[in-house]
């Protein structure tokens, strides 16, 4: 499973919660903490479970999140077999 991350531009988001509703694995809630504007940005609750997916910033009406896949590193035997080389 990929494992995800979000970005969030705090003074950008204006608390509709957009992101929070329509994110598919339930990983975000609104903060209870305030932005400069006087609205509550979202902050990822559940970290492991974020696959990445950015459903979050395609809702967000502001570009305030992103969400984006971490890479993954692969092993060194398999880095090796692909490239036919050794390290």
């Amino acid at each position: 499973m990929n494992r995800g991350s979000v970005i969030v531009v705090t003074e950008r988001c204006k608390g509709c919660g957009f992101c929070v509703e329509f994110c598919p694995t339930h990983v975000l809630k609104l903060s209870s903490a305030f932005n400069a504007k006087g609205y509550h940005p979202p902050h990822l609750v559940d970290a492991e479970k974020c696959s990445g997916c950015n459903l979050c910033g395609m809702y967000c009406p502001d570009f305030a999140i992103f969400g984006y896949r971490e890479p993954q590193l692969r092993p060194a035997a398999q880095t090796q077999s692909q490239t036919g080389k050794e390290a």
